[in-house]
């Protein structure tokens, strides 16, 4: 049985604590892996039923501010054909562009100091096998310094899903392009714009950034989701993008439609503050009082209380600004359980397609 959380605390358990980790076969104080440039290592290959429960990691790459995203993460359970997980390992556990700070969140954490320990507590049973593996994809060595945390169990309870996460970026989306305008635009032109992206229909949902597509039987937990703005369009307000939720074969409309991209994340009125609760909560603000949500931006909610079952498959879009009309730098991680096989994942992007654009670079 997998039990979790303060009320099951003082329960009885069967399952027997085991742990993998970096810690030094010599005796010595060399409690790292040394991760040549791309080389793949092994952090566990676990036989048997289990379920992982925590995972730390903290990475020393000199030389490399972007190894948050050019290290690969991923994991598969009980001898999937592709992998479960498969993440740049700064997005997986929960900040993009290539961003290390403090913040915290129920599921996922970045520590003190300044977020260089990462941290993962999503529950991840398996049956037979579990197995993870990190790349490195940059061009110098980095040290690697790990715990993988987990339960052995004599059996696995039959109804228990697997855990995915699965990163997606497109750069830049799809926007209408005739919306932007200089820095200095007349009042009047900028008024007919803004009414244009208001009232312009989106019936379809088509165009929307996807954040997760998935077959099978399962539920979605959560994302987080990171904005890069770089050039000057209709209010700069990236937040003006509803999400659609398609379950189990929706045409139109979904069966969960929301409000604006400020509303799913459970913020309000263009937030421009950073802060972090369990389950929702913005990580990064980069905007200024003259161009406000400039630059990067992210934000992450979890569906813990509430997660969004489905039969067949899923669909988790979100529009970028109202009806697409922006374009702008999109990246996300979705969190997902579900019965196996699950649906090979769209090829990750090649490293150099990952990369963070360098602040202050113009429009790609």
């Amino acid at each position: 049985m997998i039990l979790g959380g303060l009320a099951n605390l003082a329960r009885q358990r069967q399952a027997r604590r085991r742990r993998a980790s970096s810690w030094d076969r010599n005796g010595g104080n060399f409690d790292f892996l040394l991760i040549s440039p791309g080389q793949a290592v092994t952090l566990c290959d676990i036989e048997g039923a289990g379920v992982v429960r925590h995972i730390w990691c903290t990475i020393a790459a000199p030389g490399n501010a972007y190894y948050p995203r050019t290290t690969v993460l991923r994991m598969w359970w009980d001898g999937a054909a592709s992998p479960c997980v498969e993440a740049p390992i700064g997005d997986f556990f929960g900040i993009g562009h290539a961003i290390v700070k403090n913040f915290w969140s129920l599921p996922l954490s970045m520590s003190p100091q300044d977020g260089l320990g990462f941290n993962c507590f999503f529950p991840m049973p398996f049956a037979q096998r579990a197995r993870m593996e990190v790349t490195n994809e940059a061009q110098t060595a980095m040290m690697f310094y790990y715990y993988v945390d987990y339960e052995e169990h004599d059996r696995l309870d039959a109804d228990l899903l697997r855990f995915h996460a699965q990163w997606r970026r497109e750069n830049p989306t799809q926007g209408w392009g005739e919306d932007r305008f200089d820095d200095d635009p007349e009042q009047g032109r900028l008024g007919e714009k803004r009414l244009n992206a208001w009232t312009t229909p989106n019936l379809d949902g088509k165009e929307n950034y996807v954040i997760l597509e998935a077959q099978g039987r399962g539920h979605y937990v959560g994302c987080n989701l990171n904005v890069d703005v770089f050039a000057r369009q209709t209010d700069d307000w990236y937040g003006e993008g509803d999400d659609m939720i398609f379950i189990d074969g929706d045409v139109w409309p979904p069966t969960l439609h929301g409000t604006g991209t400020e509303d799913y994340f459970n913020t309000a009125f263009c937030p421009r503050q950073e802060f972090c609760t369990p389950y929702h909560g913005i990580t990064v603000y980069s905007g200024t009082e003259e161009w406000p949500w400039r630059g990067k931006n992210s934000l992450y909610r979890f569906h813990i209380e509430d997660p969004i079952m489905f039969q067949e498959s899923i669909r988790v879009t979100i529009e970028h600004g109202h009806a697409n009309d922006m374009s702008n730098d999109y990246s996300s991680t979705a969190y997902w359980y579900q019965t196996e096989p699950h649906a090979p994942f769209p090829p990750l992007l090649p490293v150099e397609q990952r990369l963070p654009r360098p602040d202050g670079e113009p429009t790609p």
